[in-house]
């Protein structure tokens, strides 16, 4: 994020001396946005601008929703109801007719200064009531002024606001106001420029200066989107040249062991025992892994893939290359059930090797633990497989030189932290693999100080999962499918969705949906598995594991099971309120089936009606199974901070760029940051002179912008 700073000039007035402030509103401002300074106000941009140049008639208006802005005067103020109810209507009338204008908050401070029969300007959105429009909270500007209208006849900023803030009198377009006064006494000076003049000259970017004035009252509607297009690449541009700065700097501190051979274990695995070809996207992983691990320096690598597109096999091939080159390896998941299914998976590849697997949980226990921790530490096993029990302190390896962590984003900072620190000489390389698809532009932003790698094909032989959505007028059809799939031997996911606000509901549904299940399966010729949340973690591993076992057909949960649960026999996943699901993490559950060989199903049970948001999700769901894909449709749909796996990876908060929608301008300015830290890492030439010092400043480190990760 750009930080906006200068010294000794208007934009460090404090925001109390600001005309149209003073102390009251000062600590609003201060209390409820963080507002502290005319330059805070300044670079807190309108969330959007409405175009205030048309006006309307009352006569004309027809359409529910629309925007429009009269000049007319109130006949009538009326107020109407009483407590909650109480609100304020008035009748306003022009040549051509009249309409209702209703106040339900701040209604007592809207009857003090509003006047009947006074020449007003009103701006709102129409609704329309019992077949009859009413305008509901419209901005209101007095007649008195000429001028004033003339100075609001363009395009206007609206801005972010809190009800406390609007029942204080400080509105969006209060804001406005105080905005419209000190604009005015701003100079060029306030405002130096920072970026570099090749970077201003190759993109067409208008100044700093230009930008931030005309954010707020752009001329036209071509000055605004050329102040949003400078705004929005300084703000990813700054971004994106600190995690490239930093990602140097780390390659360049961080020493790595050096895997300097690749030898026996490994290419006896590969030529010996690998019960399938590599894809070409496996390969070129492999190769890129190689060339990190034999350079000096620490691997920092984020693997993506899709449910079963093979990561966990590219894992396994660079774990042979530490153990080849006299190290050992981890593989940490964040579930007992997944790191097991790691264990058993790994174990079974490696079964005729003369290699030593171990396991590690809470749940080991006395003597085994301590036996397994001696052979640890002295160096009999070669790779360890475990859950956040591997980040303990009497956890000790003899020499790690792999660490690689399954699912991060369940993982935290300070957590990971303490597997590097399990290294002797060197932290160990790091691998990072998740099944989560993030988007290019999400990637690049969470992500962009790690080497990305992305196995985008799957293997051969896998068939896609074929997917459809139902009502519920379907259901006795798909309960027959289900008996039908499970009279063949396979099994059947039924999943719930969870949402946090209503966690009892949802358990209700859950055990509502498990007892009508009961009912079209009824025992013994049926058994059938709950898994939930609220359950604690023995209960639910011994319910998966019946399910693992083929003790039961159906197991019935909430998205407890999304990450890591591989049952190939299940070949179905019916999701039920399908609509309540976000893509990713729709995607995410129909890669539970589709691991085996058989034809699998995906399900979605959804409610008669939709939303158009709601059936293109669907929709995207019927036609692809390209993760990928589906990503980029949820981050295009619910925005960058609801996509599955990224809540806790620290994205940024920017003010005007939005990752949904400014992937070409993300994309430019991380080819521009490259370039300029390619041509001159330190930032020393004179031509980066002020980028450096802005970089410096913004973070109040002058001395070494270097520091600035």
């Amino acid at each position: 994020m750009t930080t906006l700073r200068t010294y000794n000039g208007v934009l460090d007035t404090p925001v109390e001396y600001l005309k149209g402030v003073g102390p009251v509103r000062a600590e609003l401002l201060k209390s409820e946005l963080g507002l502290y300074k005319a330059g805070d106000l300044l670079s807190d941009y309108p969330t959007k601008h409405v175009d205030r140049s048309q006006f309307h008639k009352v006569g004309d208006i027809n359409e529910d929703g629309q925007y429009v802005q009269l000049i007319g005067e109130f006949v009538s103020l009326n107020m109407i109801g009483e407590k909650r109810a109480k609100r304020l209507s008035g009748v306003f009338r022009d040549k051509s007719g009249q309409i209702e204008m209703v106040w339900f908050k701040g209604a007592n401070y809207m009857a003090k200064f509003l006047k009947p029969y006074v020449p007003y300007v009103a701006y709102g959105r129409v609704s329309f009531f019992r077949g009859r429009p009413n305008i509901p909270h419209p901005e209101l500007e007095t007649l008195e002024n000429p001028d004033r209208l003339k100075a609001n006849s363009r395009i206007m900023p609206s801005y972010r606001s809190t009800e406390k803030l609007n029942t204080k009198g400080l509105d969006s377009k209060a804001r406005r106001r105080i905005i419209q006064e000190f604009l005015p006494k701003i100079r060029e000076r306030d405002i130096p420029e920072f970026l570099p003049d090749d970077v201003l000259s190759k993109l067409k970017l208008i100044s700093a200066y230009q930008a931030r004035i005309h954010i707020h009252f752009p001329k036209n509607q071509d000055i605004l989107l050329q102040a949003e297009k400078r705004l929005k690449f300084e703000e990813l541009f700054i971004h994106q040249i600190r995690l490239l700065y930093s990602k140097a700097s780390y390659k360049a501190e961080s020493p790595g062991h050096v895997f300097s051979t690749i030898g026996q274990h490994f290419n006896h695995f590969y030529k010996n025992i690998l019960p399938f070809d590599l894809t070409n996207a496996q390969k070129r992983v492999i190769k890129e892994v190689r060339t990190d691990v034999r350079t000096g320096r620490q691997m920092n690598r984020l693997l993506q893939g899709d449910v079963g597109s093979g990561k966990t096999v590219v894992a396994l091939m660079t774990m042979l290359m530490a153990i080849d080159n006299g190290f050992q390896a981890c593989l940490m998941a964040p579930t007992e059930i997944l790191a097991q299914q790691h264990y058993q998976g790994i174990s079974d590849l490696l079964k005729d090797t003369e290699l030593k697997v171990g396991f590690l949980s809470g749940s080991v226990k006395g003597k085994p633990r301590k036996q397994l921790l001696e052979d640890l530490a002295s160096g009999h096993i070669d790779i360890l497989i475990g859950t956040h029990a591997l980040l303990e302190k009497p956890v000790v390896f003899s020499n790690l030189g792999l660490s690689v962590i399954d699912e991060q984003h369940r993982f935290g900072v300070a957590q990971r932290a303490k597997l590097w620190a399990k290294g002797k000489q060197h932290p160990p390389h790091v691998l990072v693999m998740t099944a989560t698809p993030i988007p290019r532009t999400l990637a690049m932003t969470l992500y962009g100080d790690l080497d990305v790698s992305i196995i985008d094909e799957l293997p051969p032989g896998r068939k896609p999962v074929k997917t459809s959505y139902k009502s519920e007028l379907k259901r006795p059809e798909v309960i027959a499918f289900m008996k039908e799939q499970i009279k063949k031997g396979r099994q059947v996911y039924v999943v719930y969705p969870l949402i946090e606000e209503s966690e009892k509901l949802d358990l209700e549904d859950l055990n509502n949906g498990y007892e009508k299940l009961l009912h079209y399966f009824p025992t013994p010729d049926y058994q059938i598995s709950v898994v939930h949340g609220r359950m604690k973690q023995e209960e639910k591993d011994f319910e998966m594991q019946r399910f693992i076992d083929k003790k039961t057909q159906i197991m019935v949960a909430t998205t407890v099971i999304e990450v890591g649960v591989n049952v190939p026999n299940a070949s179905v996943m019916v999701i039920e309120n399908a609509e309540r699901f976000g893509l990713s993490q729709l995607h995410q559950l129909r890669g539970r089936v589709g691991r085996g060989a058989d034809q699998s199903y995906c399900i979605l049970m959804t409610n008669f009606k939709l939303s158009a948001d709601g059936r293109e999700r669907l929709d995207t769901m019927r036609r692809t199974n390209d993760g990928f894909e589906i990503a980029e449709v949820d981050l295009r749909l619910r925005g960058p901070g609801a996509i599955e796996g990224t809540q806790q990876s620290g994205l940024p908060g920017f003010k005007i760029a939005n990752l949904a929608k400014d992937g070409a301008i993300l994309t430019a300015a991380r080819r521009m940051a490259q370039a300029i830290l390619d041509e001159d890492p330190e930032l020393s030439n004179e031509k980066h002179k002020r980028l450096r010092s802005h970089l410096g400043r913004s973070l109040k480190q002058a001395k070494s912008w270097s520091r600035i990760s």
